[in-house]
């Protein structure tokens, strides 16, 4: 069996899905042996060439410009081509029975349509929810990152048992970035007198709960980092700019962030839905507390790890929360730590490849 992997990932900035990606690969790479075939498309506007041993590159003259068009209709010819099946890690994929083996991180897009308002971002959810059940109806294999997802797909779209698999995320690439403080306003960024929110900016992010909390307590510090992607801008960014406890750092590198989560009072993620949440896992793996929302898949991942907000409620205390943390909340993080890692991501992965042959 050949296999051939999306390149997608490889033209698009690095965000959850896109790293999850690289780092699978890059350690499924480590796992092939000799009788193996799995290949990778570079097209020509690739931001990265990966360098592997064992996955073969097979170079394009041409770029991959449209995401749906490739997606859809061209990665399919490639695969037809080769007569290869599709290994696809970012929520999309061909059409009917070229799908092949597909993740579906969540389905955000289908259980959250309120969030959708401008007509960029209906037009961002149809396509979503289009991939969602082409997936569904047609993958050989079914893939999703937690139990959660896996229990919500199964029940919207009614995928059996025996199609649907989790493969969770992992942190082992923060482990490789160096720290590098943020220059900007210094005394405000003092070590642990701030709490530390990280997102993309988007809505279920749920910023509204900072700025609400913020604006309750203005003797607490708030550091937002994240950047804006236009067409799915929270609502709440013009009330957290007019707070002068909230610092908004806009994008700042991943050494930043790393700086950020270890000199924190805490890293808050306070989301109200996520098919994981990788974040926390970055903080949990600096040393970090970590206070996240108790909703979707959060609490099984993170355990008695974090503290626990209502996410749609600010009425509490962030430091009596994080004085209640269990005593044995730190050898709960090494447990979560050991648990999700993408050396198991990878091996799952390979194994359920061997399982197709």
């Amino acid at each position: 069996m050949t296999y051939l992997i999306n390149p997608n990932f490889l033209c698009r900035n690095l965000t959850g899905i896109e790293r999850f990606a690289f780092e699978t690969c890059k350690r499924l790479d480590l796992l092939l042996q000799t009788e193996d075939d799995v290949r990778i498309i570079i097209p020509s506007n690739a931001k990265t060439i990966p360098e592997y041993k064992n996955i073969k590159l097979i170079y394009s003259d041409k770029p991959l410009k449209s995401f749906p068009l490739w997606d859809l209709f061209q990665f399919a010819f490639w695969c037809r081509r080769l007569g290869a099946r599709a290994i696809n890690f970012s929520n999309t994929a061909p059409l009917g029975r070229s799908c092949g083996i597909s993740f579906i991180h969540d389905i955000y897009a289908k259980q959250y349509p309120q969030d959708f308002i401008s007509k960029k971002e209906k037009l961002v959810r149809l396509y979503s929810c289009f991939n969602y059940r082409n997936i569904t109806r047609h993958a050989i294999k079914v893939l999703t990152v937690s139990d959660f997802s896996r229990e919500q797909i199964k029940k919207v779209y009614k995928v059996p048992d025996k199609r649907i698999e989790v493969i969770p995320n992992g942190w082992e690439h923060f482990t490789d970035i160096s720290l590098e403080p943020v220059e900007a306003d210094t005394d405000f960024l003092t070590p642990g007198t701030f709490y530390f929110t990280l997102g993309s900016l988007q809505k279920r992010k749920n910023l509204g709960w900072i700025a609400k909390y913020a604006a309750a307590h203005p003797e607490e510090k708030f550091a937002i980092s994240g950047k804006v992607i236009s067409g799915f801008v929270s609502n709440d960014i013009a009330t957290l700019q007019t707070l002068p406890n909230v610092k908004l750092l806009g994008y700042v590198t991943d050494s930043q962030v790393k700086w950020l989560m270890k000199n924190c009072k805490a890293f808050v993620f306070p989301s109200y839905y996520e098919g994981f949440g990788i974040p926390p896992l970055e903080a949990l793996s600096v040393g970090a507390k970590i206070i996240v929302g108790k909703s979707a898949s959060l609490p099984e991942i993170y355990k008695s790890s974090a503290a626990y907000i209502d996410p749609y409620n600010t009425d509490c205390d962030l430091n009596q929360l994080l004085s209640t943390l269990p005593a044995n909340c730190n050898q709960t993080a090494e447990s979560v730590l050991k648990e999700y890692t993408y050396d198991k991501a990878a091996q799952k992965l390979y194994n359920i490849l061997k399982q197709q042959y």
